[in-house]
């Protein structure tokens, strides 16, 4: 399957409609972008039973910020609406193949517990500078 264009109007029920969904954050004037876009396009192919989105961070600027997208592209994967990972920065072919691997091979059982562990500390912590007017 080709790469599927998200929006805020179907970011969220694509995260909770699909078991794996791996999310490029992208815009037309960044070169990285660009060069990363075939090797997204690709792996989209090679893997027809995973979900890959693009986000447009200038069509869709609610959605970049958000999910607090400061450089581009950012590659994002969600497994079971959680997110596995985020790092900004364009990812060659063989590492994309091997992140996507990882993602496949996790145990979703284990992540929940990790993060149900963590949570309960993360709630006491972190909070600081989070200022809304």
């Amino acid at each position: 399957m080709a790469t599927v264009e998200l929006t805020k109007d179907n970011f969220q029920s694509t995260i909770a409609g699909n078991e794996t969904v791996l999310v490029d954050f992208w815009a037309s004037w960044c070169g990285p972008c660009r060069m990363f876009g075939p090797i997204f396009e690709k792996a989209a192919e090679a893997h027809p039973d995973l979900v890959f989105g693009k986000v447009d961070t200038e069509a869709q600027q609610e959605l970049a910020a958000a999910f607090g997208i400061r450089s581009i592209p950012t590659l994002m994967v969600f497994r079971d609406e959680i997110v596995l990972y985020s790092q900004p920065g364009a990812l060659p072919g063989a590492v994309l193949d091997n992140l996507i691997g990882q993602v496949r091979a996790l145990d979703m059982d284990a992540v929940r517990r990790q993060i149900a562990e963590h949570g309960k500390r993360h709630d006491d912590m972190g909070h600081e500078g989070h200022h809304h007017p």
